[in-house]
This record gives structure tokens, C-alpha cells and sequence, in this order.
């Protein structure tokens, strides 16, 4: 063998696990394949400390550039501040912890990966690499067996030629004009004068135009009341929002032996399409195997991912209430009403652990989508 674990893909959920191996099996050879320069790609992934266990939180500090004590949001009825520690990772960071952690012949940079099987990696420049264990976290790929919405961005890091007077991000800013479905901006500011401003639409599609979007984010710094003294790096993605679908099935296609990971595997918080605390703690669970043979890790890992899906489905029937029921320019009236409810409850949702009485709280009340359509869709599928 080669190595003990091939990991593909060296993204956040790739990164993470190679990361928590290293941690807690220091004896094993990992090696981890990355068809791109660098590890981790052009991203920014954020999360509440409290999504996190102690445990999570300590894998995931070399990652972590970025914290604040509080937050808010804004929407056409009120606005509203929550002290919620917030944090933020990236991608260098997360190059540089593994470079760190990985000796430089397991770094493979630069290299598609040709074919991925159960018995190792081949890539596309002929190499064969032989694995105990393979690992596919190459991310979120079409899939006919899962129902979903898309959440996209474009975001620009900018310097500012004044102080931005923000004293933590803005999680949701939803009083901009609405577009293509559910449209808000999120705001993070780096320091004094450098914030990322990101333009987000839970969209029924995955297209993004990026010349429009560039100039409405200009458009919502100068309504603030900044001025963009140059452009420091430009950001953009598709996340997926979970409405139905069969996760055995959308497993299935993964060969055999080979576990999926990450956004592959569906591990991703269905509503908001955060996937940092989801890549924590399967990183974690991967780790803690007490058997690391490929068909065990294969085993273990789809199981973990199906648990989650089944358990999530809540989750699930609130976006097909957002996406099938609310028509698209009234999506910020569910998200206004929920994001009024009770910040421990708020909380409580975005780390995934909602109590039967914060699901009963979040549905009673005066719908804000049509009572029967909101029936007609929950009830479809």
C-alpha cells in the first residue's frame, strides 16, 4: 500500500479529516489529491461557535481567521442584534494547516485524479496510488435522486476608504430590493475598513449573473454609506438547499468501497447551506473509527450521512414551504418570521439540534405563505 487513506479533493471536508487523522492517528499515511494549486480552493466558511463541541472547536482553530462577539440581521419590519459569537475560516487557512500537517510527498497539488476506486486513486498524469482506505470528497455533484433549491453568491472583499462602522457581521440583510427569488446580503468585516460583501439568493435555479450582481453590490455600498477604494478579491458560489430526495439512492452512485464525504454525501445544513459544522464533526467521526479498512470507513460514513438526512427532514419541509409554496418574491416573509423567534431557538436551528417544542414554535403562528398551498406541498412527495 501506498498510503492508509487516499483522500480526493482537498477541500474543507477533505482538509478536515486528513487534519483529524493526523490528530488522533499520528501512525497512519495519509495522503490527500488536489487538482487545483491549492487546498481549499477561493472560499469563506462561517459558523456560530456554538454549532461546534469543544472538541470540534479545537479542530477547527488553525482555520479560523476571523471572530466576533455579535451579529445581526436586517429585514423591512425590524432590525436585530444577537450576541452570538460568530466565526469565520479560509481557504489559506486551511492550506497552510495542512501543509503544516502533511509531509510534501502525501501533498499531491496540481494533479486531476482520473479514476477512483475502492483499491486506490489513478491520476490523470498515469500515477497509480494503492489505498487501505479511499475517501471521495470532491464535493456536491448533480444528482437525479435529490430535490434541491440553490442558494448562490458573488461576493466582494473590498477596502474601504473610511471605517465601515460595523461591529460584527450582518448574518441577513434582506431590505435590499428582492431578485430571483429570496434576495439578502451578508456582510463581514475583516477590520477596520475590509469587509466581504456577498449578494445571496435562495434561487429555483443555479445561474448567476455576475456583471449585475457586481453592480448591485456597489450599489449596496454606497447606500451604506462606503466608498470602495479598490478590490481586494472577488468570490462566488452555488450551495444546495435541500428540499426531498432518496440519500441511499444518491450514495449509491458513489463505487463501492469508496466513502463519499462532505457536500458529496449530502453534509450540509439543508436550510441555511452552512457545511463547516457538518465537515467538523464527520472529520471527528472518521477519526474515531476504531476500524479503518475501506469497506468499514465506506460503511460507516454512508450510514452517518443517511442518519443525518433521515433526521433532518424538518428541515427539509420548511424548504419546500419556502420554495414551493412561497411565491418567490414573498420568500423573505418566511425568513422575516422566523428570524424574530426567540435567539436561543435561532441558535438552536443553525447548529441542527431544533427541540420538538422550537418545531412547534417555528410552525404555529400566522403563516406566511398560503395555509392550504403550505399543505398541499408538506403533504406532495
Amino acid at each position: 500500500m501506498d498510503c492508509d487513506v487516499a483522500i480526493v479533493g482537498g477541500g474543507l471536508s477533505a482538509g478536515l479529516v486528513a487534519l483529524a487523522l493526523r490528530r488522533r492517528r499520528p501512525e497512519l499515511r495519509v495522503k490527500v489529491f488536489e487538482a487545483g494549486p491549492t487546498f481549499g480552493g477561493n472560499h469563506t466558511w462561517s459558523s456560530f461557535a456554538s454549532d461546534l463541541s469543544p472538541e470540534g472547536q479545537r479542530l477547527a482553530e488553525p482555520l479560523i481567521a476571523h471572530r466576533w462577539p455579535e451579529n445581526s440581521i436586517r429585514f423591512p419590519a425590524y432590525r436585530r442584534r444577537f450576541r452570538a459569537a460568530y466565526q469565520s475560516a479560509t481557504s489559506a487557512r486551511l492550506h497552510a494547516a495542512l501543509v503544516a500537517a502533511l509531509p510534501s510527498e502525501d501533498r499531491h497539488l496540481g494533479v486531476p485524479v482520473a479514476h477512483v476506486g475502492a483499491e486506490g486513486v489513478v491520476l490523470a498524469d498515469g500515477r497509480h496510488f494503492a489505498a487501505r482506505a479511499v475517501i471521495d470528497a470532491r464535493g456536491q455533484k448533480l444528482s437525479p435522486y435529490l430535490d434541491l433549491g440553490f442558494q448562490k453568491f458573488v461576493g466582494l472583499e473590498v477596502e474601504l476608504d473610511a471605517p465601515h462602522g460595523l461591529e460584527g457581521p450582518i448574518i441577513m440583510d434582506a431590505t435590499v430590493p428582492q431578485h430571483d427569488g429570496y434576495r439578502f446580503v451578508y456582510v463581514l468585516p475583516f477590520s477596520e475598513r475590509t469587509v466581504l460583501i456577498e449578494d445571496t439568493y435562495y434561487a429555483d435555479g443555479p445561474a448567476l449573473d455576475r456583471p449585475t450582481i457586481f453592480g448591485r453590490i456597489r450599489d449596496y455600498a454606497t447606500f451604506q454609506g462606503w466608498r470602495i477604494a479598490r478590490v481586494l478579491r472577488e468570490e462566488d458560489g452555488v450551495l444546495p438547499i435541500a428540499i426531498d430526495g432518496d440519500i441511499e439512492a444518491h450514495l449509491a452512485q458513489y463505487p463501492d468501497g469508496v466513502a463519499p464525504v462532505g457536500m458529496a454525501a449530502a453534509l450540509f445544513h439543508p436550510v441555511t447551506g452552512y457545511s463547516f459544522p457538518d465537515a467538523v464533526r464527520l472529520a471527528l467521526f472518521v477519526a474515531r473509527l476504531p476500524d479503518l479498512s475501506g469497506r468499514a470507513v465506506s460503511r460507516h460514513v454512508r450510514a452517518y450521512a443517511a442518519d443525518r438526512w433521515e433526521e433532518r427532514g424538518f428541515y427539509r419541509m420548511l424548504n419546500k414551504m419556502l420554495f414551493r409554496a412561497a411565491e418567490p418574491e414573498q420568500r423573505w416573509r418566511v425568513l422575516q418570521r422566523f428570524y424574530g423567534l426567540d435567539s436561543k431557538l435561532v441558535a438552536r436551528f443553525y447548529a441542527s439540534h431544533c427541540t420538538l417544542f422550537d418545531k412547534v414554535r417555528i410552525l404555529t403562528g400566522r403563516p406566511p405563505v398560503p395555509f392550504f398551498r403550505a399543505v398541499a406541498v408538506v403533504m406532495r412527495g
